[in-house]
């Protein structure tokens, strides 16, 4: 796989993100259309990043519910 650019990332705190307890994932969906769906912790925005598959994220979301 092509690295990622995130710098074109677009992205979305999670609305299951926590309020004040530092507990704040971030993913940016835009990037879904190159098979790609990086996730981050919004505290550490330069930090690294996790990247799923649409099928991984779909699979990911599904079990945290």
């Amino acid at each position: 796989m092509n690295p990622i650019d995130t710098r074109v990332a677009v992205w979305i705190k999670s609305s299951y993100s926590g309020g004040n307890q530092g507990e704040c994932l971030e993913f940016a969906p835009n990037l879904a259309a190159h098979g790609r769906i990086p996730v981050r912790d919004s505290k550490n925005p330069t930090g690294p990043a996790l990247v799923f598959t649409p099928a991984a994220w779909v699979a990911f979301t599904a079990a945290l519910r």
